[in-house]
């Protein structure tokens, strides 16, 4: 953030001061909400948790480092102390979980402001583009690749992992300087509204949509009403701005008509102004392709895994374009791009050479989609093919469609002909999955529904093999991850290497 005095973040967020006896005393870091994360010249953000309050760690962070608290009651040690703001939008359920009076909400709406302020000043003095990302699936990917092709023109900002919320987005936003010149901005909705008010914390110059699909559609209730949200970006451009459209989506090439921004589409349709043509998979699900822009054609061949990425990296060149980098400068960066956030699509190979695509930290009904596609693309590619094995949990957020959807999903992993499915879960929407598969035509063990992720990790360890594949998907609730990292890990492979020995 740029540096301010106490005095003038009290009166940015309506707040009092508490404790201070320089109200001139400048803020110099960054704002943390994590005590442990506090340096010199930093302010704490006080919020309530599930399991602790932020409150009760002041003491400790003005310790720590900062020069003051900001606040939803006194804490004992300098503090810009907030109270309730009408009209404010909920913050998501994890950013206020233990909120029982309020406060939390109090303090993001201070921060909301904050990080507003920031980026205004920061905007007006003309060196800093803020681009935003959304779409139901592809936003963290997406924003990889936007922080790669963006870094050649100059310093970039970019949330680590899916900081998309009430929380991470201003916090992000807040880590913008003067040196910055490029903030990229997640952009996720549990509700009308909710892109809209992000938008307004830090105002985008650029917008991107990515796809309409399920994810959340417990909360929203219908695609359209998902659509409606997630065009809530493209309305909050300016008519100087760029708002960036998959074309090979009908409901988000539809939001050219909400916008006065100029529009560039993307995609695989032969009227798209940014297209890839000639596209090819090689043996770990890694795109190659032709990417013809109005600047040229360039061949692309990207490091990161999945079909799925040919969209994402399409909407990153057309950000890169449009603030000015050349077509070499962008072809170069997106093949040079990898997975910068964890648990996405991160495929690596063991010392037993089983391949384990973790793509654990969430999942919907099209990235899972994605997902296994990519997993029987990487199963078959060689001369050789390979055992595939689908290891997925259950899929959050869908409401009243969520048996249904997982149901789809168990069917699909059948039609695609993956080895074994093993189902984690004792709910009904896992025993819906695993159904499902059982329906389309599984039979004997190619489908398997196991009660935990204990239960998983032995029936991996008791059965994988020497060059099979293994994908790990689950909402991130699941925590499914262990799988993952157990098979990857030292551990497993000391355990192995000992029932060799012994059974040597």
């Amino acid at each position: 953030m740029i540096e301010m005095t106490l005095r003038e973040i009290a009166d940015v967020v309506g707040g009092t001061l508490h404790d201070v006896p320089d109200p001139q005393v400048r803020v110099t870091g960054s704002v943390e909400f994590d005590s442990r994360r506090i340096g010199s010249g930093d302010l704490f953000l006080a919020l309530p948790g599930e399991r602790a309050d932020g409150h009760d760690y002041a003491t400790v962070a003005v310790e720590a480092g900062a020069v003051a608290v900001l606040a939803a009651r006194p804490v004992g040690v300098p503090a810009i102390v907030v109270g309730p703001k009408p009209g404010t939008v909920p913050a998501s359920s994890v950013a206020l979980a233990g909120d029982s009076d309020g406060s939390g909400a109090a303090v993001l709406a201070a921060l909301a402001d904050l990080a507003h302020a920031s980026i205004e000043r920061l905007t007006a003095a003309g060196g800093l583009t803020v681009i935003g990302v959304t779409g139901s699936s592809g936003k963290t990917s997406t924003k990889d690749l936007l922080a790669a092709v963006l870094a050649p023109l100059g310093p970039v900002i970019a949330p680590p992992g899916s900081f998309n919320n009430e929380l991470g987005h201003p916090w992000t936003a807040l880590r913008a300087d003067a040196n910055t010149r490029f903030l990229v901005l997640e952009m996720s909705a549990r509700g009308p509204g909710h892109i809209a008010a992000l938008a307004s914390v830090a105002p985008p110059r650029i917008g991107v949509v990515l796809n309409v699909g399920t994810a959340h559609l417990g909360e929203f209730g219908s695609r359209e009403a998902i659509a409606k949200t997630k065009g809530e970006l493209v309305e909050a451009l300016p008519s100087d701005g760029v708002a960036v459209l998959n074309a090979d989506d009908p409901q988000v090439a539809a939001m050219a008509s909400r916008t006065s921004a100029t529009v560039t589409t993307v995609g695989q349709s032969s009227g798209a102004d940014i297209r890839a043509t000639d596209i090819h998979l090689d043996d770990q699900a890694r795109a190659g392709f032709t990417m013809h822009t109005p600047a040229g054609s360039a061949r692309i061949r990207l490091s990161v895994h999945g079909e799925h990425q040919v969209g994402n990296a399409l909407s990153a060149a057309a950000v890169g374009l449009a603030c000015g980098a050349d077509l070499d400068t962008v072809a170069t960066a997106l093949s040079g791009a990898t997975a910068a956030s964890a648990r996405r699509m991160d495929v690596r190979t063991t010392g037993e050479g089983v391949t384990v695509v973790n793509d654990s930290y969430n999942a919907n009904p099209d990235s899972v989609r994605a997902a296994l596609k990519a997993l029987v693309t990487m199963s078959r590619a060689g001369a050789t093919p390979r055992r595939s094995w689908a290891v997925l949990g259950e899929m959050g957020e869908l409401g009243e469609e969520s048996v249904i959807e997982h149901d789809r999903i168990g069917r699909l992993a059948v039609r695609l002909d993956v080895d074994r499915l093993v189902v984690v879960g004792t709910g009904r929407p896992s025993r819906a999955m695993h159904q499902g598969a059982v329906m389309e035509g599984s039979w004997g063990e190619e489908s398997i529904l196991v009660p935990d992720i204990g239960a998983a990790i032995a029936l991996l360890e008791d059965e994988v093999e020497t060059g099979d594949v293994v994908l790990v998907k689950a909402s991130k609730s699941v925590g499914l991850w262990e799988v993952a990292e157990y098979l990857t890990s030292a551990e497993r492979a000391g355990d192995r290497r000992g029932s060799t020995e012994a059974a040597q």
